[in-house]
């Protein structure tokens, strides 16, 4: 039988009854596999080029074992992208608060051969705009986001180690898509507008509030503003809330990440 990256795990075990044993001794990861539940949950869903990257190893790894069973290689049609690890985490899901968050930790769920993806589904069903669904696995659950990402989600894969995989899912808002387009923008002159307004500076410090004190105070100060002042402010986060906020009140605004838990903020009239 030939077999590329894109043969499905399904494939080898119905085709060769040694398959099982060859596939496991790759990575421990597979030893999920000898569990009929599991087994049926992820061998359908899964390819050759899906699998290793769960255990950590390669296709060619793959096709070393199986060749041994009577299995061929062919030329794969198209090489799986290795993207959602190695993109960085998007701007807007570095600022969630932990109300937007929604965690999932499906680890005993799959431990105990069950499969979550009925109530992964549901979750998602409910999911309120500018929130996010995080799946905590032991990997890259590449099966679910292939499904997820044709069903419009976007993706981050935040892999924290090699037993804890997080695994964000959200739907683009306008909202996002303006704090996506114009953060980078809006942090890159910084000193520019720090000297212009240095000498006529009105200062307010709100990282020690809790929402939504900050926004409160924030848009009562920028009530008495004058065009030649500029507002800087000592946040704790970046308030996304806040921006279009301010760009529907014809006010411009400069971002500075000092570190976690310290974010300057530079609010002038536009």
């Amino acid at each position: 039988m030939y077999i590329n990256k894109d043969t499905k795990i399904s494939t080898l075990l119905k085709h060769h009854k040694d398959s099982l044993e060859a596939i496991v001794q790759l990575s421990p990861a597979f030893n999920k596999l000898r569990n009929p539940v599991l087994r049926k949950l992820m061998a359908g869903r899964t390819s050759i080029a899906m699998a290793s990257k769960i255990g950590g190893c390669t296709p060619d790894d793959f096709f070393e074992v199986l060749e041994k069973l009577g299995f061929e290689k062919e030329d794969n049609k198209e090489e799986l992208k290795d993207e959602f690890q190695k993109n960085p985490m998007p701007d807007y899901l570095k600022v969630l608060s932990e109300n937007q968050k929604e965690i999932f930790d499906v680890r005993e769920i799959l431990t105990d051969g069950k499969d979550p993806l009925r109530e992964i589904q549901q979750k998602l069903k409910h999911l309120k705009a500018g929130h996010a669904l995080i799946i905590v696995n032991s990997f890259e659950p590449v099966p679910l986001i292939q499904l997820m990402l044709k069903q419009g989600f976007h993706v981050f894969v935040d892999k924290i180690n090699e037993e804890r995989f997080e695994t964000y899912f959200y739907k683009e808002t306008e909202e996002i898509q303006h704090f996506n387009n114009d953060s980078i923008s809006e942090t890159s002159n910084w000193e520019k507008i720090y000297n212009r307004f240095k000498n006529d500076l009105k200062e307010i410090d709100v990282h020690h509030l809790e929402m939504p004190e900050p926004m409160l105070r924030i848009l009562e100060a920028i009530e008495s503003l004058e065009k030649h002042q500029a507002l800087y402010v000592y946040h704790k986060k970046i308030p996304v809330f806040l921006l279009n906020e301010l760009k529907d009140r014809n006010f411009d605004y400069r971002i500075k990440e000092v570190q976690e838990g310290e974010v300057y903020l530079l609010i002038f009239k536009i």
